[in-house]
């Protein structure tokens, strides 16, 4: 079976491939959990995040957005003291100050999913990508995200992060055409 070559690393790598990135998802809290670990990524590999997603599921209140808008000080630093997680302060304060920006966008927008789908016009990108150097670190859908969520006050969302966020809940398939799985999303 042909994956992504991204994806020819440990299990839990192949396992998030295989089932996970890339799959449409409207879903806010999923939304948000991936807002928050695409934030955490930013100059780390994924494996990285992949290894400590389920600490940061447990601290993060199973990425209870709400919950997650109320961590005061003393939860902040107590985070900065988890070695399951990254520790690092304006990671951690940014994702306090996201949950209370994406409770905004939903105040506004109904969901956080229907504000977010509009920069790909709420249908997945298709491209037809043969190999890795073919996928660009931004596009213009990305930039443009992230201009309208650093406008909300968001933070640690640049148009690489943006990117990358696009492509794990699915709103760009960016799996390899060679890969068994660019197949199964595109219909």
């Amino acid at each position: 079976m042909q994956r992504c070559l991204w994806a020819a690393g440990p299990d839990f790598a192949v396992e998030y491939h295989d089932r996970e990135w890339g799959v449409v998802s409207r879903d806010d809290r999923y939304l948000f959990e991936m807002l928050i670990l695409e934030g955490a990524q930013a100059g780390l590999s994924w494996n990285t995040i992949l290894r400590k997603r389920a600490e940061y599921q447990r601290v993060y209140a199973g990425f209870e957005v709400a919950k997650v808008a109320r961590f005061d000080k003393r939860k902040r630093e107590r985070l900065l003291k988890n070695p399951g997680i990254v520790r690092n302060r304006l990671k951690v304060e940014s994702s306090v100050a996201n949950a209370r920006a994406f409770l905004a966008v939903q105040a506004d927008e109904g969901s956080f999913a229907e504000y977010i789908w509009q920069f790909v016009e709420g249908r997945t990108v298709q491209p037809r990508r043969k190999n890795p150097d073919e996928v660009p670190v931004a596009s213009d859908e990305s930039k443009a995200m992230s201009r309208a969520l650093k406008r909300r006050g968001f933070r640690f969302v640049g148009p690489t992060i943006c990117y990358a966020y696009m492509q794990a809940v699915g709103m760009v398939n960016d799996h390899e055409v060679g890969c068994f799985r660019h197949a199964q999303l595109a219909r």
